[in-house]
């Protein structure tokens, strides 16, 4: 499995925008072959954390490459993002334990 780690700040002249935004695009990776699940974290100084889950690099690189992407990805930087850093990384294990009601 491939996550990557999108940590970003938006410029606060934005958010309204960037809300509508995110809106009108919220379910571009969903649909992408391979695609396993996304989470939005925001810490208390602002930060932003989305973590996305591809099944395989292949998988991953070719949402990364879609028109849509490369459109959203670049309003993100033309208009909404202060700063971003962008990790993509290869899980090699994965455990899980779940209390079961």
């Amino acid at each position: 499995m491939i996550v990557t780690l999108f940590r970003s700040r938006l410029r606060p002249e934005c958010l309204e925008e960037y809300q509508q935004f995110v809106d009108s695009t919220a379910g571009m990776a969903e649909v992408a072959p391979g695609f396993k699940g996304h989470k939005l974290f925001v810490a208390e100084d602002g930060e932003r954390m989305t973590l996305v889950e591809f099944e395989n690099e292949e998988a991953q690189r070719n949402w990364a490459r879609t028109r849509e992407h490369v459109v959203a990805a670049r309003a993100g930087r033309d208009r909404f993002y202060s700063e971003y850093k962008i990790q993509v990384c290869e899980v090699k294990r994965e455990s899980h334990f779940e209390v079961k009601a």
